[in-house]
């Protein structure tokens, strides 16, 4: 059987017309072009995976959700990672740039007590940042989020192409060839099996070409396909626990009230300063 395959294969080659050829042609370079997405792709998403798997690892055995940044540690390949530094950066810039002490004072009133509980206050406070300043953290993150997903469905539009255009490649040189020979069996005025064959033959090598092209892209493309969704909704659910964790730990989420109340509480304590330096 495999020796009647090839020789068939062999035989259709040396009929094929010119417009075949063609055809052969820009199936070649459609299946080189998918091949090397196939393999590209399958490369970037073992490897997402693989760094994923351990940044999430490292993620979850923290206490503090700047800690990663702040330890330099790097899981280069891991898209969520790549989420993770801009969101860290974007808060940290803030932190710096626009912060808000935040503290419990304690209880007493007057020098002695101010004076006598320095290292108190310096420990009860903690910077953290305004809603406003959040939401371009929360910007930065969604648009990462979603240029990571763009960035691992690059090159799918090729495996795409190559399944839905294949098979119609293939047979346009298909009817290219039946047409030539139709007009061979004219002009020759013969009409029988012997002068059809060869022709047939040729013309349909095409429609399996074209078949070669496409299986492996579908196999590929939905086997790929389903991964690139696994690893988009786990970066969705990632955004939304970073949110939470940077919510939590670095936002001002004081009531207004205590807001007025810190406030006028740090107006009263500056203004017992002024009076010990005099």
């Amino acid at each position: 059987m495999p020796y009647i395959l090839a020789n068939a294969i062999s035989f259709s080659f040396k009929q094929v017309s010119t417009e075949g050829a063609i055809t052969m042609v820009m199936l070649a370079v459609v299946s080189l072009f998918s091949w090397s997405v196939i393999i590209n792709k399958f490369f970037q998403l073992h490897k997402a995976r693989k760094m994923s798997a351990k940044f999430f690892a490292a993620w979850r055995e923290t206490k503090d959700p700047l800690e990663l940044a702040r330890g330099g540690q790097q899981f280069d390949g891991a898209p969520a990672y790549e989420i993770y530094v801009a969101g860290a950066q974007e808060l940290a810039y803030h932190l710096k740039n626009n912060p808000i002490e935040v503290g419990t004072r304690p209880k007493g009133r007057g020098k002695a007590a101010d004076l006598g509980q320095t290292d108190v206050l310096a420990r009860a406070s903690s910077t953290k940042i305004s809603h406003g300043s959040f939401d371009l953290v929360k910007a930065v993150l969604e648009r990462t989020a979603s240029a990571e997903a763009m960035g691992l469905e690059k090159g799918m539009i090729v495996l795409s192409t190559a399944v839905a255009g294949g098979p119609f490649i293939g047979l346009l040189g298909t009817v290219f060839g039946v047409m030539e020979t139709f007009a061979g069996i004219a002009v020759k005025q013969a009409a029988s099996i012997t002068a059809m064959a060869p022709g047939v033959a040729g013309a349909l090598l095409n429609t399996v070409i074209g078949l070669f092209v496409a299986i492996p892209a579908m196999f590929a493309y939905n086997f790929q396909v389903t991964n690139i969704r696994g690893i988009t909704n786990e970066l969705d659910n990632f955004v939304s626990e970073l949110v939470t964790a940077f919510e939590h730990r670095y936002v001002d989420n004081r009531a207004l009230a205590d807001e007025i109340r810190d406030a006028l509480s740090d107006t009263a304590v500056r203004s017992d300063d002024v009076l010990i330096a005099k």
